[in-house]
């Protein structure tokens, strides 16, 4: 069946279809929101909260952009709202955060899985502004407005990121060339 007729029967309330369009994108949300979430756990509990969502609002996608991409803006946003109720995002402003972090490309040759695991062990506030602005393109203003943090805020929250995540991919180097090394 194609997506068109899908989505109008999902606006019917069919639950063939709602399990049919389960069914075609629960991995494609489950593995965005692994990168929002801390854990398998609470990613299949976003995914599953997102999919609640999509199906009690359907009838409001309107056809402006892809129905895919109006599904994964309400997984991510389901995401962020559980992590805004838990603690506030902190403000964290240094001025080194501006230092080049800048990874060799040698040391990038890691597996995604550890790479995903890496950006999962981030604080709340780094990985959610890191998500939303390097690997799903939103501006740090509308972060910003996401999050209700400042605009700096979302751009030295990224910068920590950035160097947290260096840091352990380094560590990572250093911890697998002793291995290789017999050390």
């Amino acid at each position: 069946m194609n997506i068109e007729d899908l989505i109008k029967r999902c606006k019917k309330k069919d639950r063939a279809a709602q399990n049919e369009l389960f069914e075609k994108y629960k991995n494609t949300l489950y593995f965005l929101s692994l990168k929002y979430c801390r854990n398998e756990a609470d990613a299949e509990d976003n995914t599953h909260d997102a999919f609640i969502t999509i199906f009690e609002k359907i009838k409001s996608f309107k056809r402006k952009g892809s129905f895919e991409g109006w599904m994964k803006r309400i997984t991510i946003y389901k995401a962020i709202a559980k992590y805004k109720t838990r603690k506030p995002i902190a403000v964290d402003y240094k001025n080194d955060l501006l230092e080049d972090t800048t990874i060799e490309k040698d040391t990038m040759n890691l597996p995604l899985e550890t790479l995903l695991h890496m950006v999962q062990k981030l604080p709340d506030q780094y990985r959610l502004v890191f998500n939303l602005y390097q690997l799903d393109g939103f501006s740090h203003k509308e972060v910003a407005k996401l999050l209700s943090i400042s605009e700096s805020t979302s751009k030295s929250n990224y910068h920590r990121a950035k160097q947290i995540l260096k840091d352990a991919i380094l560590k990572q180097k250093n911890n697998s060339k002793k291995l290789y090394d017999g050390a």
